[in-house]
């Protein structure tokens, strides 16, 4: 397997001067101390074949699609709380399930992913509209009125070219919504180099709501909402009753003190919803 060159430079403030973080598994900007994975990572083409979604890590993606549908319509109702789009593109929909729950409320949509295992599924099984290719080269007849990407952000190889492409293809006022893992959460810090979501295979960057908005605001949006979510909100009834679904939610408990999804700071995932902003220009 080919592997991309590991990155000596942080992603978030352009500082070339890191040090070691979590045993080496990670470098830390001495400047701003944004996290990054050190080694690198191989091409996407390579690491989001059909095995992806056969892996561990994704519980056999396709055969959970109950629990997709479930989640994506969690995080369209997130969206709409906000925002009312017309139009709308997802950055990475794997197996398409948010943009057949924002069509199926009157939403035009569109999909760029990288899998064409997981690109086919969302056309064949769902009949959402996904092309293959990376976000950043995609280009759309129109300027659109949502960009989404959920869990996407940690993967790609520059996430300021990938805001950058966000802010092009959005009409003026347009809306981005993103969701990534939370590098300072309760679980990161309990487990870990064992944390689920650290990923170093599969994740580049690590976030926390700090870096996520300083980017966000600095690739020419303003933030409307920001917070941080406890996996247990995007688990159906079935899962939350699991072992690794009480484990969520009992970190939730201990961290807030109640049953309360969101929080500041300590959840699993970051969220950050932004409109595109037409004054003062892109980093």
């Amino acid at each position: 397997m080919t592997s991309l060159v590991a990155t000596e430079q942080c992603a978030l403030c352009g500082e070339t001067r890191s040090e070691p973080a979590l045993g080496g598994l990670l470098r830390r900007c001495r400047s701003c101390a944004f996290q990054w994975t050190a080694d690198g990572l191989a091409p996407p083409d390579e690491l989001y074949d059909e095995s992806y979604y056969e892996s561990e890590s994704y519980r056999r993606y396709f055969a959970l699609a109950p629990q997709w549908r479930f989640e994506a319509a969690r995080r369209l109702e997130w969206l709409l709380a906000m925002a009312r789009p017309g139009t709308l593109v997802e950055a990475g929909p794997a197996g398409g399930f948010f943009l057949k729950a924002a069509r199926d409320r009157g939403i035009s949509v569109q999909g760029v992913e990288v899998s064409e295992v997981a690109a086919r599924y969302a056309r064949e099984q769902l009949g959402v509209p996904v092309q293959r290719g990376m976000f950043e080269d995609a280009v759309f007849a129109e300027p659109v009125q949502a960009v989404c990407a959920f869990h996407v952000l940690e993967h790609v190889t520059d996430p300021r070219e990938f805001l950058r492409a966000a802010h092009d293809k959005l009409a003026p006022g347009g809306w981005l919504a993103l969701e990534v893992p939370n590098i300072i959460s309760a679980a990161a810090s309990r487990y870990g180099a064992s944390w689920v979501d650290l990923a170093p295979r599969y994740h580049l960057w690590h976030f926390d709501p700090d870096s996520l908005r300083r980017l966000v605001t600095e690739s020419g949006f303003e933030i409307v909402r920001s917070d941080t979510i406890f996996a247990s909100h995007y688990l159906r009834r079935s899962r939350r009753l699991s072992r690794w679904g009480l484990a969520s939610q009992w970190r939730g408990l201990r961290t807030t003190g109640s049953l309360r999804a969101s929080h500041p700071q300590l959840g699993d995932y970051v969220r950050v919803l932004a409109k595109r902003r037409e004054t003062g220009g892109v980093s």
